[in-house]
């Protein structure tokens, strides 16, 4: 048996074969319809959630199986002081697979060794988030029909965003990958990120203030959004939260197939007016996310 905790745990070939599975499932739905049937799902959600949750329950339902679970901290046992723990014991006898999303760091991983079912990490605070990871990664696949030879800008929240530490570390692992850290100097990308995996792996990045500098430069733009909750200080909030915004206007500097993704759920961050646009890909990719869930599932299952 195996969990999902980080996107470390999964080789690169692993990678592809999940990526192959969940585009065959795009090709052939029915021939997926029941592969779960009989199997329970429970998503249990310290954390306000609509796209990672649903989609997980959407995979299974799609599967054939079935979904039970909690979605925020306050209708669980965890409201009386419940520990993890003891809620991933129970919860491990009524479910196959259990989803977790919690506010803690490394609160995956103790329930990953307290669990006789498999554990899949829906993200821990700001540190991993993995299935967005694999939906960022499916999404590349699919709309450049490569995970190499890459330039990819990250803007917004580096510091807090759970999700672009995740994708950093995956894309560290393929040829050819240049990052353009775009971010206010508070919300810079932390230490250990750019010591542990980019420099370690002889990674070439810059971090710039600027959006539009390297706009041109662009094969993938990955938009984050500030997430107010990892803030202590409001005003900090107030003050950072409309630094970037996409525009039409901004993208006349880039590339004619740049393709512009972002984790949602977007605030301010792109305008609407690039939602018509044919580089803008953040709706499919939450698309692409149910898909890839599927696979995951299914591999964790140990289901052919």
């Amino acid at each position: 048996m195996k969990h999902l905790i980080d996107i470390k745990d999964l080789s690169t070939q692993e990678i592809e074969d999940l990526i192959k599975v969940a585009q065959d499932i795009i090709k052939n739905k029915e021939k997926y319809s029941e592969k779960c049937k009989g199997k329970k799902l429970a998503t249990l959600f310290y954390e306000p959630s609509t796209r990672t949750r649903l989609s997980f329950e959407a995979a299974m339902l799609e599967l054939g199986g079935n979904v039970l679970g909690f979605s925020s901290a306050q209708t669980s046992s965890a409201a009386k002081g419940e520990s993890i723990s003891d809620t991933i014991k129970v919860i491990g006898g009524y479910a196959d697979i259990i989803v977790i999303r919690h506010p803690k760091e490394g609160s995956a991983l103790v329930a990953s060794m307290k669990s006789d079912v498999p554990i899949i990490n829906a993200g821990d605070g700001g540190h991993n988030h993995p299935t967005q990871t694999l939906t960022d990664l499916i999404t590349i696949q699919m709309e450049k029909h490569r995970l190499s030879n890459l330039n990819i800008g990250i803007c917004g929240d580096l510091k807090f965003g759970r999700t672009v530490h995740s994708l950093i570390t995956a894309m560290s692992r393929y040829k050819n990958i240049k990052f353009y850290l775009i971010s206010p100097k508070e919300l810079k990308i932390p230490d250990y990120i750019k010591t542990n995996i980019l420099e370690k792996n002889n990674i070439p990045y810059i971090e710039t203030k600027d959006i539009e500098e390297y706009l041109g430069d662009l094969d993938i733009l990955y938009m984050t959004r500030v997430q107010k909750e990892r803030f202590f200080n409001e005003d900090d909030y107030i003050r950072l939260k409309d630094y970037y915004i996409l525009n039409k206007e901004k993208l006349k500097k880039a590339k004619e197939d740049l393709c512009i993704m972002h984790p949602l759920p977007r605030v301010n961050e792109i305008s609407t007016d690039v939602d018509e646009d044919k580089r803008a890909a953040y709706f499919k990719q939450a698309k692409y996310g149910k898909y890839i869930r599927m696979a995951l599932i299914l591999k964790l299952l140990e289901i052919e």
